[in-house]
């Protein structure tokens, strides 16, 4: 456990250059609080303790102004920067080294209850105010631009830019 503490607060410091101390990290940044405590919902979660798991979640919501479903799986070093407004859903599914910047919502399209939310793929980036809609997959490496609207799937390494979702650069062997 000790470990994966450290691993996160190191993460901070890998990807926000305005962190200055593990002190201020661990005190003054809310994306952090709301994965750690998004790991205990969503442990709650996995063992059918859904009151307990939806009320830590609300908790965490109304202290990190961070909306994470518990039942959302997150990987390894993710990053919620100027986190306030995010909102991740109950069947989003996040790869380890995603960033994440404010408002920036992976939502769903539908009431079924099946896959709804998003798949995010290792090393994506989500830019701030970007809505990623549906049970659809970014790619790994993919970059979501500041406001981009994203309802179709994103290719691996592309990057998509407006509030239409238009795909302005690819990854090595795709052509536009």
């Amino acid at each position: 456990m000790y470990s994966r503490i450290r691993e996160d607060v190191m993460t901070v410091f890998a990807k926000d250059p305005a962190a200055r101390s593990a002190l201020e990290v661990v005190f003054c940044y809310p994306g952090l609080h709301a994965v750690w405590l998004h790991h205990v919902a969503h442990a709650l979660w996995r063992n059918r303790l859904y009151f307990l798991a939806r009320l830590l979640s609300h908790l965490n919501r109304f202290f990190t102004h961070i909306e994470i479903h518990p039942g959302a799986r997150i990987g390894r070093r993710f990053f919620i920067d100027h986190g306030a407004g995010v909102v991740i859903g109950e069947t989003a599914e996040i790869g380890d080294d995603v960033v994440m910047y404010q408002g920036a919502v992976l939502g769903g399209v539908s009431t079924a209850k099946t896959k709804r939310h998003p798949t995010i793929g290792n090393n994506a980036l989500i830019g701030a105010h970007a809505l990623v809609l549906g049970a659809i997959t970014i790619g790994e490496g993919a970059k979501i631009g500041a406001g981009a609207v994203v309802t179709k799937p994103v290719p691996p390494g592309a990057t998509v830019v407006s509030a239409q979702g238009q795909v302005v650069t690819l990854g090595r062997g795709h052509k536009v």
